[in-house]
């Protein structure tokens, strides 16, 4: 009885080991890829891990069918690459534009900004303007868009550089109300699943 159950442990941790040991090839990135730029074979690398099933990472043999799709979030080195951080699409749409959003530090929402979030673009008239005006119980004008990157704070100033995804009738509104200081960016809430 004793040899049966030395026998069944010695099995059990000769499956234990090669379980542990199956190591799986997968691709990791290898330098700084921004958000909406294209992969090229320089960025990536690969390397032989022991592979969780939950864990969702693109094999090295898929390689070659990453390069040239887009990043769809930023790449950091070290990393494994997962399915769901590329996009063949690009990430400014036909029929939209891209609004770069100066925010300062005060403006910036403490929850993170991330690509694809829904924002508003909403016109606060500078004080003095001939908008100031108007009824106080008027709605201010708006303009959905979408965000594509946020950059981190800039040294010194603090200021975080939102580009939005706007329609292209909108493109030119909303960047003339940040030329003029009169911007505001407000997360909207999420779309219904």
């Amino acid at each position: 009885m004793s040899v049966a159950l030395i026998a069944a442990g010695g099995a059990g941790v000769a499956v234990l080991l090669l379980q542990v040991g199956h190591r799986t090839d997968v691709v990791t990135v290898v330098h700084d890829v921004q958000v909406g730029q294209v992969l090229t074979e320089r960025d990536l690398g690969k390397a032989s891990v022991a592979l969780d099933p939950a864990v969702r990472a693109v094999r090295a043999d898929d390689l070659k069918s990453v390069v040239g799709k887009r990043a769809a979030v930023e790449l950091k080195p070290g990393s494994l690459l997962a399915p769901t951080q590329v996009t063949k699409d690009s990430l400014v749409q036909a029929g939209e534009q891209l609004v770069p959003i100066g925010l300062e530090p005060k403006q910036v929402p403490a929850t993170a900004l991330l690509p694809g979030q829904r924002v508003q673009l909403v016109h606060v008239p500078t004080q003095g303007s001939a908008e100031t005006g108007r009824a106080s119980g008027a709605a201010p004008k708006t303009i959905g868009g979408r965000v594509v990157k946020a950059s981190g704070a800039a040294p010194g100033t603090g200021v975080v550089v939102v580009d939005v995804a706007t329609s292209a009738a909108d493109g030119p509104t909303a960047a003339a109300w940040e030329a003029a200081g009169a911007l505001r960016l407000v997360l909207a809430a999420p779309e219904d699943r």
